[in-house]
């Protein structure tokens, strides 16, 4: 049975649960549970602190497991991304007064304080910095105004709750994170759970796809054919039938979803005729 380990809790909780029911798994109905089976699936989800996550995959107790690539990144633990999930995403930046530091180079001699000294202490190795990190759970910002740090290093979404503590972000950012599948680093790929693992990644893959994509149906003249599957290509080519009409086609295709409306204009310029949208709910590519 594949053992999956899922965040608990956090910004990651929600939408991983969401990813894993439309992917056909079975998931935990009160948020108490921290561990659930699905015996028709042969899994096993254990739901975890989301920073402890990396840690569980890593010792080889879970084979897989959904956390942020910050967190993998920040723990040191023997685990490797193999699929990002396009969700909670993240940017993560240093920070301090205006006129503090123009770029990663001038931070030389000063000390940071931040949640993600993993993450931090690597960078500053990467860049050949040599500055002291200091460690705060949360509300890091509050550091430079008490004299702990001249510099911060977090999460920065809308950069709302820097600019109300006198902040401003300086220099490129350290990472992007978003949501990920991760498994251990020297992982079995020759083990019996493999084809589950493999399948699982083929599911979460799916909806990826489905989320990006709709499905358009149009009818068309034959002479505006080739117009038409220009604008529509399809991932492989599109489907094409004839009508009872003739001289008309119905064609059928996978198109980006964000560019749906701007292809039924085109389409509609054209020629086309009877053009509709329709979500996609699982697929396999």
């Amino acid at each position: 049975m594949l053992r999956i380990a899922v965040p608990n809790k956090g910004s990651l909780s929600g939408p991983a649960a969401e990813m894993l029911h439309e992917a056909g798994y079975q998931q935990r109905r009160e948020s108490k549970e921290l561990r659930i089976v699905d015996p028709g699936n042969e899994v096993e989800f254990f739901y975890l602190r989301p920073r402890d996550i990396a840690i569980y995959v890593s010792s080889g107790r879970l084979d897989i497991g959904i956390t942020g690539r910050d967190l993998l990144i920040d723990s040191g633990a023997r685990a490797e991304e193999i699929l990002p999930l396009g969700f909670a995403r993240s940017t993560f930046r240093f920070a301090a007064k205006p006129g503090t530091a123009s770029g990663v180079q001038d931070l030389k001699g000063k000390t940071v304080a931040t949640s993600y000294e993993g993450i931090v202490e690597g960078h500053l190795v990467d860049v050949g910095v040599d500055a002291s990190v200091v460690h705060l759970d949360g509300a890091v910002e509050t550091a430079i105004e008490l004299g702990v740090a001249e510099v911060i290093a977090d999460v920065v979404e809308t950069g709302t709750s820097l600019r109300n503590a006198g902040l401003e972000v300086f220099g490129e950012p350290i990472m992007k994170s978003e949501a990920v599948v991760i498994r251990r680093t020297d992982a079995d790929t020759s083990s019996e759970n493999e084809p589950k693992v493999q399948q699982f990644l083929r599911r979460l893959q799916g909806v990826l796809v489905a989320r990006t994509y709709v499905m358009m149906d149009y009818d068309c003249r034959v002479e505006q054919l080739e117009k038409a599957v220009a604008l529509t290509p399809g991932l492989e080519s599109p489907t094409v039938s004839p009508l009872h009409n003739e001289g008309w086609v119905a064609v059928r295709a996978m198109v980006p979803a964000k560019e749906a409306q701007r292809i039924m204009d085109d389409l509609y310029d054209i020629g086309a005729r009877a053009i509709l949208t329709t979500a996609i709910h699982a697929c396999r590519l």
